[in-house]
């Protein structure tokens, strides 16, 4: 988006007084608020097509912002995917280069960001507590400024709320301009007012914004952004927009980056990864041409999430098949193991596509690990419909699934079906599925109990810090002791204990793991 494109879409600052914010009277929120904001449309959306997304590359911090926060601190807290994660390492990137501090202190904070999920009802609950609990820090402290970005704040009842009621809250903005934080926060600290920046618009791709990332043993690699696959029940097509590619040359020369400076693991992320490519014109490159490239690169391990099962193809299969760098860990969202409610779901595949694409995929790959997402209770599921979702599980034989109770997000087309599943179905069914995944992954676990492994150590466990923690290629979790000095490098493990959830081991080999 340009500069006179967002002129024309969107008011970046919207002001409440102080004597109006002490007096509870000020400006009609929701008359402002549709200045700001323009809704979700559904079928605008649908619409929406590849044209008007720029590549800019010439992001740096004004002259004038750059040391704004000198002698001041900054905090982040993240909820949600890693999407959001790779945000904040832009967002702290950006504020160290404006002279901010890092923090982990709520009281030693002068700015605070809320980076929000909008993915489950039980998140946005969780954003709305912590903004009710920042308000009495924020009267004790004036001077501070607490923001929320993220994926909640491209909700319309959302940032509505915030307007309404919560008028401590001094920086709203959405998932599509974090390149315009310097701005934002010069002012917020200066104004003093309620800044507000949301755009409808996806948004351009703004390449070389600095990254504050967490740790240098693994990173994210965002390769794409946005969804065009509308799912019924998903709200990440309206707040994270249709789907925008990198170019490789720019997602190949960060990989090389992190290579050269040590890191182990990579993650290419994306809502639908494996949509990769399919709006780069005049090119025919999709993931499995990206990761061909980024196999031959000299880092250890590659991963990538997260697939839709209608864009997995054959020639992505090909290059994982592959190895080397390349993992052995697929992750498959299914949602559901019924036909039926797939097609209510709008995941574009049935139960018998989805299986015959997993099966290519062990075929190709026999020794990779298969975990899986799973929603239960969703609008008008019967009882018949979720012994279908338990029949796949047994024969996936995932070695483990995040599994949900379906959760309605407004704005969203499911959100308009009768959600007539009580919650005591839901719940009940919920712990149905865990035991079975809990059964299943405790045998596939068993299978590694002799078996010697390659863990990249990634720090101390958290229940206990004698003990070391890492994972496999296969993204199994494993515990064991070791000197601290194995944390960032490979080293192979005996598994020596299997659990459902994590395999205990012995080192057997301390020394860097050699390709």
């Amino acid at each position: 988006m340009n500069e006179e494109q967002r002129k024309q879409q969107t008011t970046a600052v919207g002001s409440t007084s102080s004597a109006d914010k002490k007096s509870g009277q000020g400006k009609d929120f929701s008359q402002y608020f549709q200045t700001t904001y323009i809704p979700p449309d559904l079928k605008q959306a649908k619409k929406r097509g590849k044209a008007d997304v720029e590549i800019h590359y010439d992001f740096e911090i004004p002259e004038d912002m750059r040391e704004i926060g000198k002698g001041k601190k900054f905090l982040i807290r993240t909820y949600g995917c890693q999407m959001n994660e790779h945000d904040s390492e832009n967002m702290a990137g950006i504020l160290l280069n404006m002279g901010f501090e890092s923090t982990t202190e709520t009281e030693d904070a002068d700015v605070i960001l809320l980076n929000t999920c909008a993915i489950r009802e039980n998140a946005e609950n969780k954003v709305f507590g912590e903004i009710g609990n920042l308000k009495p820090m924020k009267q004790e402290k004036p001077e501070l400024i607490v923001g929320v970005c993220g994926c909640m704040s491209q909700e319309e009842s959302v940032v509505n709320k915030i307007l309404q009621k919560h008028q401590h809250v001094d920086l709203i903005f959405g998932t599509h301009n974090i390149h315009r934080l310097p701005t934002l926060i010069k002012n917020a600290i200066f104004s003093k007012e309620m800044v507000v920046e949301v755009w409808s618009k996806e948004g351009d791709i703004v390449e070389n914004m600095p990254r504050a990332r967490k740790g240098q043993i693994q990173g994210w690699v965002n390769i794409m952004y946005g969804c065009d696959k509308f799912c019924t029940y998903c709200i990440v097509p309206y707040t994270r927009g249709k789907e925008r590619s990198r170019l490789p040359e720019d997602i190949i020369e960060e990989v090389r980056h992190l290579a050269r400076n040590g890191y182990k693991e990579i993650t290419l992320l994306g809502q639908n990864v494996n949509a990769y490519g399919k709006d780069l014109e005049g090119m025919d490159y999709g993931l499995g041409d990206l990761m061909d490239e980024i196999r031959k690169i000299d880092i250890p391990r590659v991963r990538f999430t997260t697939s839709h099962p209608k864009d997995f193809d054959d020639h992505l299969i090909e290059v994982l098949a592959k190895g080397g760098n390349l993992v052995e860990h697929i992750h498959l969202p299914v949602q559901s193991g019924n036909s039926d409610v797939l097609k209510l779901m709008a995941r574009k595949y049935n139960r018998e596509e989805y299986v015959t694409l997993a099966n290519k995929i062990k075929k190709a790959i026999p020794h990779a690990s298969f975990t899986t997402d799973i929603i239960v209770g969703f609008p008008n599921e019967t009882e018949e419909q979720f012994e279908d979702t338990l029949s796949l599980v047994r024969e996936m034989e995932y070695d483990s699934a995040y599994t949900y109770v379906y959760s309605p997000r407004e704005g969203t087309p499911a959100a308009k079906m009768q959600d007539n599943v009580p919650m005591e179905v839901k719940k009940e069914r919920l712990q149905r599925l865990n035991a079975l995944v809990n059964e299943i992954s405790a045998e596939k676990n068993k299978a590694y109990e002799g078996k010697v492994v390659e863990v990249l150590v990634e720090g101390e466990s958290k229940k206990n810090p004698d003990v070391l923690a890492g994972r496999t290629r296969t993204n199994k979790l494993v515990n064991f002791e070791a000197p601290k000095s194995c944390i960032g490098k490979l080293v192979h493990v005996k598994i020596t204990d299997a659990k459902s959830w994590s395999l205990n081991g012995q080192v057997v080999e301390t020394a860097e793991v050699k390709k």
